[in-house]
Protein backbone atom coordinates (compact mmCIF):
# COMPACT_ATOMS: atom_id res chain seq x y z
CA UNK A 1 0.00 0.00 0.00
CA UNK A 2 1.57 3.56 -0.77
CA UNK A 3 -0.03 6.91 0.08
CA UNK A 4 -0.87 7.55 -3.66
CA UNK A 5 -3.35 5.11 -3.47
CA UNK A 6 -5.32 6.62 -0.37
CA UNK A 7 -7.05 9.60 -2.61
CA UNK A 8 -4.60 11.94 -1.44
CA UNK A 9 -3.49 15.11 -4.19
CA UNK A 10 -0.51 15.94 -6.13
CA UNK A 11 0.72 18.73 -3.34
CA UNK A 12 0.07 16.68 -0.31
CA UNK A 13 1.59 13.58 -1.65
CA UNK A 14 4.48 15.66 -2.76
CA UNK A 15 5.02 17.03 1.13
CA UNK A 16 4.98 13.43 2.37
CA UNK A 17 7.42 12.23 0.17
CA UNK A 18 9.38 15.38 0.79
CA UNK A 19 9.36 14.30 4.87
CA UNK A 20 10.81 10.92 3.52
CA UNK A 21 7.82 8.89 4.40
CA UNK A 22 6.43 5.73 0.95
CA UNK A 23 4.23 3.45 3.05
CA UNK A 24 1.66 4.66 5.19
CA UNK A 25 1.05 3.09 8.93
CA UNK A 26 -1.57 1.09 9.92
CA UNK A 27 -3.56 4.00 11.49
CA UNK A 28 -3.08 6.08 8.13
CA UNK A 29 -4.17 2.79 5.78
CA UNK A 30 -7.13 3.13 7.97
CA UNK A 31 -8.45 6.51 8.80
CA UNK A 32 -7.42 8.61 5.99
CA UNK A 33 -9.97 6.79 3.38
CA UNK A 34 -12.76 7.23 6.15
CA UNK A 35 -12.38 10.85 6.81
CA UNK A 36 -12.03 11.34 3.31
CA UNK A 37 -15.30 9.52 2.77
CA UNK A 38 -16.72 12.27 5.75
CA UNK A 39 -17.20 9.51 8.60
CA UNK A 40 -17.22 10.31 11.75
CA UNK A 41 -13.73 8.67 13.47
CA UNK A 42 -12.90 6.97 16.61
CA UNK A 43 -9.36 5.95 16.10
CA UNK A 44 -6.90 4.14 19.05
CA UNK A 45 -3.65 4.16 18.14
CA UNK A 46 -0.36 4.50 20.51
CA UNK A 47 2.02 7.43 20.82
CA UNK A 48 4.91 6.75 17.55
CA UNK A 49 2.06 5.27 15.22
CA UNK A 50 1.31 8.28 12.99
CA UNK A 51 -1.76 8.89 14.14
CA UNK A 52 -1.33 12.83 13.56
CA UNK A 53 -0.71 12.42 10.28
CA UNK A 54 -4.19 10.01 10.43
CA UNK A 55 -5.95 13.10 10.73
CA UNK A 56 -4.08 15.96 9.00
CA UNK A 57 -3.42 14.56 5.50
CA UNK A 58 -7.00 14.10 4.92
CA UNK A 59 -8.56 16.95 6.56
CA UNK A 60 -5.63 19.12 4.45
CA UNK A 61 -7.70 17.26 1.09
CA UNK A 62 -10.78 18.31 2.39
CA UNK A 63 -9.79 21.40 3.10
CA UNK A 64 -8.30 22.64 -0.47
CA UNK A 65 -11.09 21.90 -2.42
CA UNK A 66 -13.98 23.85 -0.02
CA UNK A 67 -14.09 27.63 0.44
CA UNK A 68 -10.89 29.73 2.41
CA UNK A 69 -12.19 30.70 6.16
CA UNK A 70 -13.20 34.00 6.64
CA UNK A 71 -12.85 36.62 9.20
CA UNK A 72 -12.32 35.25 12.56
CA UNK A 73 -13.88 31.72 11.52
CA UNK A 74 -12.32 28.97 11.99
CA UNK A 75 -12.67 25.70 9.19
CA UNK A 76 -11.04 22.83 11.58
CA UNK A 77 -10.33 22.83 15.13
CA UNK A 78 -8.20 20.58 16.95
CA UNK A 79 -8.14 20.55 19.97
CA UNK A 80 -5.41 19.20 22.30
CA UNK A 81 -4.51 19.18 25.91
CA UNK A 82 -1.06 20.50 26.22
CA UNK A 83 0.90 23.02 24.46
CA UNK A 84 3.99 20.99 23.31
CA UNK A 85 1.46 18.67 21.40
CA UNK A 86 -0.47 21.66 19.83
CA UNK A 87 2.96 23.27 18.60
CA UNK A 88 3.53 19.81 17.39
CA UNK A 89 0.33 18.90 15.52
CA UNK A 90 0.67 22.67 13.83
CA UNK A 91 3.69 22.06 12.84
CA UNK A 92 2.84 18.88 11.07
CA UNK A 93 -0.14 20.40 9.54
CA UNK A 94 2.24 23.37 7.79
CA UNK A 95 4.95 20.46 6.99
CA UNK A 96 2.14 18.44 4.52
CA UNK A 97 0.53 21.58 3.54
CA UNK A 98 3.48 23.56 2.75
CA UNK A 99 2.45 23.05 -1.20
CA UNK A 100 -1.31 24.10 -0.80
CA UNK A 101 -2.83 27.88 -0.02
CA UNK A 102 -4.16 26.86 3.61
CA UNK A 103 -3.60 29.18 6.74
CA UNK A 104 -3.46 27.48 9.95
CA UNK A 105 -2.18 28.99 13.62
CA UNK A 106 -2.21 27.00 17.30
CA UNK A 107 -3.05 28.86 20.08
CA UNK A 108 -2.34 27.77 23.67
CA UNK A 109 -2.03 29.53 27.40
CA UNK A 110 1.79 30.42 28.81
CA UNK A 111 2.20 33.45 25.75
CA UNK A 112 0.35 36.67 25.42
CA UNK A 113 -3.10 36.56 24.11
CA UNK A 114 -2.93 39.39 21.51
CA UNK A 115 -0.54 38.47 18.54
CA UNK A 116 -3.26 35.27 18.82
CA UNK A 117 -6.48 37.52 17.84
CA UNK A 118 -4.41 39.52 15.48
CA UNK A 119 -3.66 36.07 13.55
CA UNK A 120 -7.57 35.44 13.92
CA UNK A 121 -8.60 38.12 12.33
CA UNK A 122 -8.46 37.43 8.73
CA UNK A 123 -9.42 33.56 9.84
CA UNK A 124 -7.80 30.56 9.43
CA UNK A 125 -8.32 26.99 7.75
CA UNK A 126 -6.64 24.70 10.82
CA UNK A 127 -6.87 26.23 14.39
CA UNK A 128 -5.05 23.73 16.80
CA UNK A 129 -5.58 25.07 20.34
CA UNK A 130 -5.47 23.82 24.13
CA UNK A 131 -9.49 24.08 25.64
CA UNK A 132 -8.51 27.11 27.67
CA UNK A 133 -6.78 29.44 25.84
CA UNK A 134 -9.88 29.04 22.72
CA UNK A 135 -12.65 29.46 25.72
CA UNK A 136 -10.37 33.16 26.45
CA UNK A 137 -10.49 33.75 22.50
CA UNK A 138 -14.08 32.64 22.38
CA UNK A 139 -14.81 34.66 25.07
CA UNK A 140 -13.13 37.57 23.57
CA UNK A 141 -15.32 37.34 20.06
CA UNK A 142 -11.72 36.85 18.31
CA UNK A 143 -12.57 33.08 16.80
CA UNK A 144 -16.00 31.99 15.73
CA UNK A 145 -17.14 28.81 14.73
CA UNK A 146 -19.92 29.18 12.05
CA UNK A 147 -18.09 28.14 8.79
CA UNK A 148 -16.53 25.07 11.20
CA UNK A 149 -16.13 21.87 9.19
CA UNK A 150 -14.11 19.63 10.84
CA UNK A 151 -13.51 18.97 15.01
CA UNK A 152 -10.56 16.75 15.87
CA UNK A 153 -9.96 15.99 20.02
CA UNK A 154 -6.40 14.05 19.77
CA UNK A 155 -5.63 12.77 23.06
CA UNK A 156 -8.82 12.50 24.08
CA UNK A 157 -8.13 10.80 27.16
CA UNK A 158 -5.63 12.72 28.54
CA UNK A 159 -8.00 15.95 28.25
CA UNK A 160 -9.88 13.42 30.37
CA UNK A 161 -7.56 12.93 33.02
CA UNK A 162 -6.44 16.88 33.01
CA UNK A 163 -10.31 17.58 33.99
CA UNK A 164 -10.99 19.31 30.70
CA UNK A 165 -14.52 18.27 30.36
CA UNK A 166 -16.05 20.95 31.37
CA UNK A 167 -14.19 23.06 28.83
CA UNK A 168 -14.99 20.51 25.94
CA UNK A 169 -18.59 20.82 26.75
CA UNK A 170 -18.65 24.26 26.68
CA UNK A 171 -16.14 24.55 23.17
CA UNK A 172 -19.04 22.33 21.92
CA UNK A 173 -21.73 23.99 22.67
CA UNK A 174 -20.68 26.70 20.42
CA UNK A 175 -20.15 24.27 17.20
CA UNK A 176 -22.76 23.89 14.64
CA UNK A 177 -24.08 20.35 14.90
CA UNK A 178 -23.49 19.58 11.16
CA UNK A 179 -19.74 18.66 11.17
CA UNK A 180 -17.65 15.64 10.45
CA UNK A 181 -15.73 14.85 14.60
CA UNK A 182 -12.44 13.01 14.76
CA UNK A 183 -11.26 11.41 18.20
CA UNK A 184 -7.58 10.39 18.01
CA UNK A 185 -6.20 8.65 21.54
CA UNK A 186 -3.50 6.41 22.89
CA UNK A 187 -6.11 4.76 24.43
CA UNK A 188 -10.36 4.63 25.02
CA UNK A 189 -11.23 4.10 28.67
CA UNK A 190 -14.90 3.84 29.69
CA UNK A 191 -15.27 7.04 30.13
CA UNK A 192 -14.31 8.43 26.68
CA UNK A 193 -16.52 6.17 24.99
CA UNK A 194 -19.34 7.96 26.89
CA UNK A 195 -18.36 11.10 26.29
CA UNK A 196 -17.99 9.97 22.37
CA UNK A 197 -21.53 8.53 22.31
CA UNK A 198 -22.38 12.50 23.04
CA UNK A 199 -20.08 13.21 19.53
CA UNK A 200 -19.76 11.89 17.10
CA UNK A 201 -22.54 9.69 14.93
CA UNK A 202 -22.35 6.32 13.83
CA UNK A 203 -18.35 6.56 14.03
CA UNK A 204 -16.03 4.33 11.83
CA UNK A 205 -13.88 2.60 14.81
CA UNK A 206 -10.39 2.20 14.51
CA UNK A 207 -7.51 0.29 16.45
CA UNK A 208 -4.13 -0.83 15.37
CA UNK A 209 -3.21 -2.59 19.02
CA UNK A 210 -5.19 -4.06 21.00
CA UNK A 211 -6.72 -1.95 23.53
CA UNK A 212 -4.18 -0.56 26.58
CA UNK A 213 -1.37 -2.78 25.43
CA UNK A 214 2.20 -1.95 24.75
CA UNK A 215 4.29 -2.11 22.27
CA UNK A 216 5.29 -5.14 20.77
CA UNK A 217 9.17 -3.67 20.08
CA UNK A 218 9.57 -2.53 23.81
CA UNK A 219 11.59 -4.78 26.50
CA UNK A 220 9.59 -4.06 29.77
CA UNK A 221 12.26 -4.33 32.97
CA UNK A 222 12.06 -3.45 36.42
CA UNK A 223 14.90 -2.86 39.10
CA UNK A 224 13.64 -3.39 42.32
CA UNK A 225 15.54 -0.43 44.49
CA UNK A 226 15.39 1.51 47.97
CA UNK A 227 13.75 4.76 47.05
CA UNK A 228 16.92 6.67 48.50
CA UNK A 229 18.92 4.72 45.62
CA UNK A 230 16.96 5.30 42.65
CA UNK A 231 19.11 8.50 42.01
CA UNK A 232 22.43 6.65 42.36
CA UNK A 233 21.13 3.86 40.17
CA UNK A 234 19.43 5.69 37.77
CA UNK A 235 22.92 7.12 37.76
CA UNK A 236 25.19 3.84 37.27
CA UNK A 237 22.76 2.82 34.62
CA UNK A 238 23.50 5.43 32.33
CA UNK A 239 27.11 5.58 32.53
CA UNK A 240 27.41 1.87 32.62
CA UNK A 241 25.45 1.12 30.04
CA UNK A 242 26.41 4.41 27.92
CA UNK A 243 23.21 5.50 27.65
CA UNK A 244 23.24 8.55 25.45
CA UNK A 245 19.87 9.72 25.00
CA UNK A 246 17.08 9.02 28.22
CA UNK A 247 13.72 10.31 29.29
CA UNK A 248 12.88 9.81 32.39
CA UNK A 249 9.90 10.38 34.03
CA UNK A 250 9.37 11.59 37.81
CA UNK A 251 5.92 12.11 39.31
CA UNK A 252 6.03 15.80 40.65
CA UNK A 253 7.79 18.48 39.77
CA UNK A 254 10.08 19.20 42.53
CA UNK A 255 10.90 15.29 41.99
CA UNK A 256 11.93 16.31 38.34
CA UNK A 257 14.20 19.29 39.79
CA UNK A 258 15.80 17.63 42.49
CA UNK A 259 16.75 14.42 40.19
CA UNK A 260 18.31 16.86 37.38
CA UNK A 261 20.41 18.31 39.90
CA UNK A 262 21.59 14.85 41.39
CA UNK A 263 22.86 14.22 37.55
CA UNK A 264 24.60 17.05 36.72
CA UNK A 265 26.55 16.53 40.43
CA UNK A 266 27.37 13.16 38.47
CA UNK A 267 28.37 14.94 35.10
CA UNK A 268 25.51 13.81 33.05
CA UNK A 269 23.92 16.66 31.38
CA UNK A 270 20.21 16.88 32.20
CA UNK A 271 17.53 18.62 31.78
CA UNK A 272 13.37 19.10 33.43
CA UNK A 273 10.60 19.40 31.52
CA UNK A 274 7.44 20.10 33.87
CA UNK A 275 4.43 23.07 34.20
CA UNK A 276 6.54 25.28 36.78
CA UNK A 277 8.72 25.62 33.67
CA UNK A 278 8.12 28.48 31.12
CA UNK A 279 6.97 27.97 27.88
CA UNK A 280 10.24 28.99 26.55
CA UNK A 281 12.55 26.98 29.13
CA UNK A 282 10.74 24.34 28.25
CA UNK A 283 11.08 24.38 24.60
CA UNK A 284 14.91 24.56 24.72
CA UNK A 285 15.27 21.73 27.26
CA UNK A 286 13.24 19.51 24.00
CA UNK A 287 15.16 21.40 21.49
CA UNK A 288 18.68 20.24 23.44
CA UNK A 289 17.78 17.06 24.44
CA UNK A 290 16.50 16.30 20.63
CA UNK A 291 20.25 17.71 19.01
CA UNK A 292 22.21 15.79 22.05
CA UNK A 293 23.25 18.60 24.07
CA UNK A 294 21.34 17.02 26.91
CA UNK A 295 21.75 13.57 27.32
CA UNK A 296 18.62 12.74 30.21
CA UNK A 297 15.57 14.38 29.80
CA UNK A 298 13.74 14.27 33.36
CA UNK A 299 9.53 14.62 33.17
CA UNK A 300 6.11 14.85 34.30
CA UNK A 301 3.66 13.57 32.47
CA UNK A 302 1.52 16.12 31.81
CA UNK A 303 5.01 17.73 30.17
CA UNK A 304 5.80 14.90 27.89
CA UNK A 305 2.79 14.98 26.19
CA UNK A 306 3.78 15.79 22.83
CA UNK A 307 7.68 15.14 22.90
CA UNK A 308 7.99 13.64 19.71
CA UNK A 309 11.21 11.84 19.05
CA UNK A 310 11.83 9.56 16.67
CA UNK A 311 15.10 7.57 17.81
CA UNK A 312 14.54 7.15 21.68
CA UNK A 313 16.08 3.82 23.05
CA UNK A 314 15.53 4.19 26.35
CA UNK A 315 12.98 5.30 28.66
CA UNK A 316 12.66 5.20 32.59
CA UNK A 317 9.99 5.39 35.53
CA UNK A 318 11.79 7.05 38.02
CA UNK A 319 8.41 7.10 39.75
CA UNK A 320 5.58 4.68 38.63
CA UNK A 321 2.63 6.37 37.62
CA UNK A 322 -0.31 6.10 40.09
CA UNK A 323 -2.47 5.57 36.70
CA UNK A 324 -1.52 2.54 35.12
CA UNK A 325 -2.91 3.47 31.78
CA UNK A 326 0.15 6.48 31.74
CA UNK A 327 2.53 3.78 31.71
CA UNK A 328 1.37 3.15 28.06
CA UNK A 329 1.74 6.62 27.51
CA UNK A 330 5.08 6.83 29.06
CA UNK A 331 7.09 4.30 27.54
CA UNK A 332 4.92 4.54 23.97
CA UNK A 333 8.01 7.17 23.25
CA UNK A 334 10.22 4.18 22.58
CA UNK A 335 10.44 1.36 20.26
CA UNK A 336 8.65 3.34 17.41
CA UNK A 337 8.22 3.23 13.78
CA UNK A 338 9.78 -0.68 14.10
CA UNK A 339 13.15 0.52 15.95
CA UNK A 340 13.27 -1.46 19.16
CA UNK A 341 13.33 -0.13 22.61
CA UNK A 342 13.70 -0.12 26.86
CA UNK A 343 11.47 0.72 29.19
CA UNK A 344 12.79 0.38 32.74
CA UNK A 345 11.11 1.10 35.99
CA UNK A 346 12.96 1.62 39.00
CA UNK A 347 10.49 0.10 41.97
CA UNK A 348 10.68 0.69 45.64
CA UNK A 349 8.71 -1.23 48.27
CA UNK A 350 6.39 1.44 48.02
CA UNK A 351 5.51 1.04 44.67
CA UNK A 352 3.79 -2.29 44.62
CA UNK A 353 -0.19 -1.36 44.29
CA UNK A 354 1.15 1.02 41.30
CA UNK A 355 3.27 -2.00 39.60
CA UNK A 356 0.43 -5.01 40.56
CA UNK A 357 -2.06 -2.19 38.76
CA UNK A 358 0.31 -2.19 35.64
CA UNK A 359 1.30 -5.54 35.94
CA UNK A 360 -2.61 -5.97 35.76
CA UNK A 361 -3.30 -3.85 32.62
CA UNK A 362 -0.82 -5.09 30.36
CA UNK A 363 -1.67 -9.10 31.70
CA UNK A 364 1.73 -9.87 32.11
CA UNK A 365 4.13 -10.04 34.86
CA UNK A 366 7.75 -7.72 34.24
CA UNK A 367 10.99 -8.92 34.63
CA UNK A 368 12.75 -8.10 37.45
CA UNK A 369 16.12 -7.63 37.48
CA UNK A 370 18.39 -6.67 40.45
CA UNK A 371 21.38 -4.58 39.94
CA UNK A 372 24.64 -5.31 41.93
CA UNK A 373 25.78 -2.92 44.66
CA UNK A 374 21.56 -2.02 43.99
CA UNK A 375 20.11 -4.81 46.28
CA UNK A 376 16.85 -3.10 47.95
CA UNK A 377 16.93 -3.59 52.14
CA UNK A 378 13.33 -3.07 51.78
CA UNK A 379 11.77 -5.88 49.95
CA UNK A 380 9.26 -5.66 46.89
CA UNK A 381 6.69 -8.28 47.08
CA UNK A 382 6.41 -10.53 44.43
CA UNK A 383 3.24 -10.38 41.55
CA UNK A 384 0.42 -12.60 41.55
CA UNK A 385 -0.91 -11.59 38.25
CA UNK A 386 -4.17 -9.94 38.75
CA UNK A 387 -6.97 -10.72 35.41
CA UNK A 388 -9.87 -9.14 37.05
CA UNK A 389 -11.02 -5.86 34.90
CA UNK A 390 -10.65 -2.70 35.75
CA UNK A 391 -13.67 -0.68 36.86
CA UNK A 392 -14.59 2.55 35.39
CA UNK A 393 -13.44 5.55 37.08
CA UNK A 394 -15.81 9.11 37.07
CA UNK A 395 -13.60 11.51 35.73
CA UNK A 396 -12.43 14.05 37.45
CA UNK A 397 -13.30 17.49 38.59
CA UNK A 398 -10.97 20.27 37.03
CA UNK A 399 -8.52 21.45 39.30
CA UNK A 400 -8.36 25.31 40.15
CA UNK A 401 -5.24 26.53 39.28
CA UNK A 402 -2.39 25.92 36.95
CA UNK A 403 -2.16 22.96 34.59
CA UNK A 404 -0.50 22.29 31.78
CA UNK A 405 -2.28 23.19 28.69
CA UNK A 406 -5.39 24.69 31.21
CA UNK A 407 -6.48 28.19 31.90
CA UNK A 408 -5.06 29.45 34.97
CA UNK A 409 -8.67 31.28 35.91
CA UNK A 410 -8.04 34.41 36.90
CA UNK A 411 -4.94 35.42 34.60
CA UNK A 412 -7.33 34.98 30.80
CA UNK A 413 -4.51 37.19 29.47
CA UNK A 414 -1.78 34.63 29.58
CA UNK A 415 0.56 36.48 31.54
CA UNK A 416 3.18 33.95 31.13
CA UNK A 417 6.56 33.74 29.51
CA UNK A 418 6.54 33.81 25.47
CA UNK A 419 7.05 30.92 23.29
CA UNK A 420 9.25 31.07 20.57
CA UNK A 421 6.28 29.12 18.60
CA UNK A 422 4.21 32.32 18.88
CA UNK A 423 6.36 33.92 16.25
CA UNK A 424 6.03 31.22 14.01
CA UNK A 425 4.26 31.83 10.36
CA UNK A 426 1.12 31.02 10.21
CA UNK A 427 0.19 31.09 6.18
CA UNK A 428 1.38 28.20 3.83
CA UNK A 429 1.72 29.74 0.08
CA UNK A 430 1.74 27.29 -2.57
Amino acid sequence: MKFESLGLSTPILKAVTEKGYETPTPIQDKAIPAVLDGKDVMAAAQTGTGKTAGFVLPILELLAKGQRARANQARVLILTPTRELAAQIEESVRTYGKHLALSSTVVFGGVKINPQMIKLRKGVDILVATPGRLLDLHGQNAVNFKQLEVLVLDEADRMLDMGFIHDIRKILATLPRNRQTLMFSATFSNDIRSLAKTLVRNPVEISVTPRNTAVKAIEHWIAPVDKKQKPALLAHLIQEEDWQRVLVFSRTKHGANKLTSYLEGKKITAAAIHGNKSQNARTKALAAFKDGRVRVLVATDIAARGIDIDQLPQVVNFDLPNVPEDYIHRIGRTGRAGSSGQAISLVCADEFPQLADIERLLKKLLERRVIEGFEPVHELLESRLDLRPFKAKRPKKPKKGYQDGQRSGANSQGNRPASSRSKSKSRFKS
